[in-house]
């Protein structure tokens, strides 16, 4: 048995993935199953799969790469704006990808020439969270250059919103991609297939019917994975919760004071560091620290638990109220957040079940 390990139920991803292309499906918007949340965790991705996702993006090519190794032939978008360093990658191994840059555009068709494929690209339009995209004035002149190019096909539009500037999603920036698509289709009298318009993040507006009419895709992540909504930080109605377990072992238990002796500089990670003084306490040392995942990504599962803190390879837990007998060798299970997950997923010290 490793520790520490996360366990992942893939029954419970498979429900949500049910239930979020059903929410969709009713109003004509596909699902992109966003797998980048859980490292591509193959008996994950499977489980998206066969809750009916039809395509996956994930933001890291090694990530897409193992999952063509696994034998996951689906289409398989790059949802990070390609690095021109990893061009030949992105044709060989995905469907399509996001873009923004001209530049970048121009080498995925270079190399989709040599290698005589097609490579779809969604065009990111910035609507207002200044992440990525192509601001709004500028799109109808980076299309005109995108159309000229061999081997690329503009599959169409894409943004996002509630990231870098937590801009929430609303009517007003969901229109804008379809004026937007308006414009393009008659100047340049084409179709274009895909209006992506945002993630879990735009699952609330599409339940209060305030998601602009024409949009027809949404890249979802955490609402199939965790169930939940981190702009709301509530369940998504009707999904499974708990889907990601995290458990370690404590490795030392004793009674101590509960404020430092002696002076006080800074913490192993350079920051001032303060204590309540509450007379002895009981305090278990789990084999988890900073190095695998940050403190806000973690709660225990009991919450007569609190977590002091932690160094890059100690936490350190109040268990003096605890309602379970602990002991050297106890397990202590925690749910996870979004961040949580990235954390404990991407390190390698950390098991995945």
């Amino acid at each position: 048995m490793q520790l520490p390990s996360i366990y992942v139920d893939t029954k419970k991803i498979q429900k949500n993935a049910e239930l979020v292309v059903n929410i969709c499906k009713k109003s004509g918007i596909e699902v992109m199953g966003i797998t980048k949340g859980i490292c591509a965790f193959i008996p994950a991705v499977k489980a998206m799969l066969d809750g009916g996702v039809p395509k996956l993006g994930d933001s890291r090519m090694s990530n897409i790469i193992s999952m063509r190794d696994a034998g996951i032939d689906v289409p398989i978008y790059l949802i990070r704006i390609p690095m021109m360093a990893e061009v030949e990658n992105v044709i060989k191994f995905t469907y399509g990808s996001l873009n923004s840059e001209l530049t970048v555009i121009k080498a995925l068709s270079e190399k989709a020439v040599i290698l005589n494929k097609v490579h779809k690209v969604i065009l990111m339009v910035d609507v207002g969270d200044l992440r990525e995209g192509v601001l709004p004035e500028d799109v109808l002149d980076i299309v005109e250059n995108i159309l000229e190019l061999p081997n690329i096909e503009l599959e169409g539009l894409g943004t996002n919103v509630g990231c870098y500037g937590g801009v929430l999603p609303s009517y007003e920036n969901t229109k804008i991609l379809v004026d937007l698509a308006i414009k393009i289709e008659s100047k340049y009298k084409i179709q274009l297939k895909t209006l992506s318009g945002g993630s879990t993040v735009n699952l609330d507006l599409l339940d209060n019917r305030k998601m602009a009419s024409g949009i027809n895709q949404l890249r979802i992540g955490e609402a199939i994975l965790l169930g939940t909504d981190i702009k709301t930080l509530k369940p998504i109605p009707g999904a499974e919760v708990n889907t990601i377990v995290l458990k370690t072992q404590v490795i030392e238990l004793k009674i101590k004071p509960s404020h430092p002796i002696g002076e006080i500089g800074r913490d192993a990670f350079g920051k001032a560091v303060n204590f309540q003084d509450r007379g002895n306490r009981k305090r278990a040392i789990i084999a988890l620290g900073k190095q695998d995942c940050g403190l806000d990504g973690i709660s225990p599962i009991d919450s007569s638990i609190e977590i002091l803190g932690a160094s890059s390879d100690h936490m350190i837990l109040d268990v003096t109220d605890c309602k379970q007998e602990i002991q050297v060798g106890s397990i202590i299970e925690f749910n996870i957040d979004y961040g949580g997950m990235l954390d404990l997923t991407t390190s390698k010290y950390v098991g995945k079940s």
